[in-house]
């Protein structure tokens, strides 16, 4: 049965101002993106999850957030440059015979790292964040759902994620970098020589041409 945004916007207790309190109680760089509530409640209607859940307050609430001089982008609403929750998922609008994906896809990185929930689909655990490492090829488990995984985030686990993974002057190219690009590295981090970011050229390029990139290393290696 599909539910009407009026039933998923309107709960007792709203994940968003807990949300909020974090972020701005956060010594991370942390931006939140604006959304219209209409473009909301269209993207939690695709979702079909409460604003209850983190999950919908991104999506109600939120454009998207941007953590690190936006290295993370955290999926919400949708903005200028970064897709929704709904549009990185290719979600339709909900009919009975709607099912859940097999991964939900809520946030990427600048070197084309994604962050997925796991739906069955990833084969690590139902309801799990999972990562696609561009160093590894493969989809790792966080052991944290969204709402612990976009806290963390959003409150300094960023540094010992990305331990290693960064560059000096990382932070202006990122704040360069439009919403909708990420950085191909050669030679790619999933390489030997590719291991030291400070060693390797870099340059932008659309973010759906690095995770296609990936996915096909991916294939090719057997990953």
């Amino acid at each position: 049965m599909v539910r009407p945004v009026d039933e998923l916007t309107q709960v007792d207790r709203p994940a968003w101002p807990g949300l909020r309190e974090a972020i701005d109680a956060s010594s991370s760089d942390v931006r939140v993106l604006p959304v219209e509530r209409a473009t909301g409640e269209r993207v939690i209607e695709r979702l079909q999850v409460t604003a209850a859940s983190a999950l919908g307050a991104l999506a109600l609430e939120t454009g998207g957030i941007l953590v690190d001089c936006g290295w993370l982008r955290i999926l919400g609403g949708g903005a200028d440059g970064l897709a929704s929750l709904a549009s990185a998922n290719d979600l339709e609008a909900p009919t009975g015979d709607t099912q859940p994906p097999p991964a939900l896809v809520v946030a990427w990185d600048v070197i084309g790292g994604r962050f997925a929930i796991d739906g069955g689909g990833l084969g690590v655990a139902a309801g799990q964040v999972c990562y696609f490492a561009p160093d590894s090829l493969r989809w790792e488990g966080l052991d944290l759902g969204h709402g612990d995984f976009v806290h963390a985030m959003v409150t300094g686990a960023t540094s010992t994620f990305y331990d290693g993974l960064r560059w000096p002057g990382w932070e202006d190219d990122c704040e360069a970098l439009a919403l909708d690009h990420g950085f191909a590295q050669y030679p790619p981090p999933f390489s030997a020589e590719g291991q030291d970011p400070a060693q390797v050229s870099r340059r932008p390029v659309p973010i759906t041409e690095l995770f296609a990139f990936h996915d096909d290393a991916a294939r090719q290696l057997g990953s």
